[in-house]
């Protein structure tokens, strides 16, 4: 009994098939850029792992010194959410016992998550690689307001970034 128990399960996970591209945003508490050039792309390094080690595919990880953009092909053995919440809690443990910052490195509340058709994938890729030079000519507040409504996600502007 447990033998044909154990092959339904299996059944079930090898018969499961998806195409979930994400892009999760997240920024540093109250948007200070402290994410330095100089340990940025171990932090990406980093991330992706979290992210890997959880079953997920990484398609593109990239920000700037005040935020972080995420492209994965989800896997529907986790939530959102949960994988959310660990990455940013890894990714703080790691960034203070590395003593990149001074004082307490943390992540902002909350997250953006948006998804996207195969077809949109490359200019996803694309958008989150240029970050540095996207944010030349706009803030991570403008470009974040701007994903929500190109989204046509609801929220209310008060509850959206934490103030100094």
């Amino acid at each position: 009994m447990k033998t044909q128990k154990n092959q339904k399960s299996k059944n079930i996970k090898t018969n499961t098939y998806t195409q979930i591209h994400i892009q999760a945003v997240f920024a540093v508490r109250y948007r200070e850029a402290l994410i330095e050039s100089s340990w940025r792309e171990r932090l990406y390094q980093y991330v992706t792992a979290i992210v890997q080690e959880q079953g997920h595919q990484i398609l593109a990880v990239g920000g700037t010194a005040n935020h972080v953009h995420i492209l994965f092909g989800m896997r529907p053995t986790q939530s959102l959410s949960s994988l959310m919440m660990l990455v940013k809690r890894e990714t703080s443990e790691w960034i203070n016992q590395k003593g990149f910052c001074v004082g307490k490195f943390a992540w902002q509340t909350g997250y953006g998550a948006f998804s996207y058709s195969k077809s949109q994938v490359p200019r996803v890729v694309q958008y989150i690689q240029n970050q540095e030079r996207h944010h030349t000519k706009r803030t991570f507040r403008e470009e974040y307001l701007d994903m929500l409504k190109k989204a046509e996600v609801k929220y209310d502007e008060q509850y959206i970034f934490e103030d100094v």
